[in-house]
């Protein structure tokens, strides 16, 4: 039912099942026609990354449109494939931009992107979890584990990559400071401030003493961080120089 959902998220009909092999760009158009019958189509979200293949988002201009939609369409065959449908929990881009002001729709940006590099730190977190289980896919043997323990000296550090969870920089989860990689020498504290300083909340750029290349650029807030680094990640300085921005690592 539409009252099991705020208005804005009710606009938005959340499509599974979808055929996997079908290209975006035929699924979208198809998904269009189908749903076109129903009302007015604000923006159709289908993704090619892994994860979000055989899903859509049909996002419409009214509660109405969308609760027909679903009701009608539900169990439809396309290509091959029955579709289950239901409403999404979360507002798209399109739908927030359109009902709100510039402020809200940065807001709402900012927090999509906390979520989503959140869920790949926890994802990464618990790939490391399983490579030190016993009997897991690259970890050491539990057998051949207790024989390196018991030869060591005590106080000595395990250097089998297996012993310690790592979590890879791009998946490390947000916080106030990034760290800036790759940098072109010639950059000093006032280039990177006149890039990075346009960010709310900016603090300030530390660059490291005796290394080139790397710096540290500190935000009031994870909010100033996350607009900061989603848009100056790959951001190609100097001689086309790619940069690398991640969150430091607590």
């Amino acid at each position: 039912m539409a009252s099991q959902s705020s208005p804005h998220q009710a606009q938005h009909v959340y499509a599974r099942n979808l055929e996997e092999r079908i290209k975006i760009p035929q699924l979208i158009e198809a998904l269009t026609e189908l749903f076109s019958e129903y009302g007015t189509i604000l923006e159709i979200v289908a993704k090619t990354n892994l994860k979000a293949k055989g899903q859509a988002f049909i996002v419409f201009d009214s509660i109405e449109s969308a609760q027909k939609a679903i009701e009608e369409v539900q169990g439809f065959e396309l290509f091959g494939k029955e579709m289950q449908l239901a409403f999404a929990k979360t507002r798209s881009d399109a739908t927030v931009k359109r009902s709100g002001n510039e402020e809200e729709f940065e807001s709402h940006k900012r927090r999509r992107l906390a979520e989503k590099d959140k869920k790949k730190a926890a994802e990464a977190a618990e790939s490391q979890k399983l490579l030190k289980r016993p009997g897991a896919p690259g970890a050491a043997p539990d057998v051949a584990a207790r024989s390196i323990k018991a030869t060591r000296g005590a106080g000595l550090k395990s250097s089998n990559p297996a012993g310690a969870a790592v979590i890879p920089d791009e998946y490390l989860p947000p916080n106030k400071i990034l760290f800036v990689q790759n940098l072109p020498d010639e950059y000093e504290v006032e280039a990177l401030t006149a890039i990075f300083g346009r960010y709310e909340g900016f603090r300030e750029v530390r660059l490291v003493p005796g290394r080139k290349g790397i710096a540290f650029v500190e935000y009031e807030s994870e909010a100033g961080a996350i607009a900061a680094k989603e848009n100056t990640a790959g951001m190609p300085l100097g001689n086309d120089q790619i940069i690398k921005v991640t969150y430091q690592r607590q």
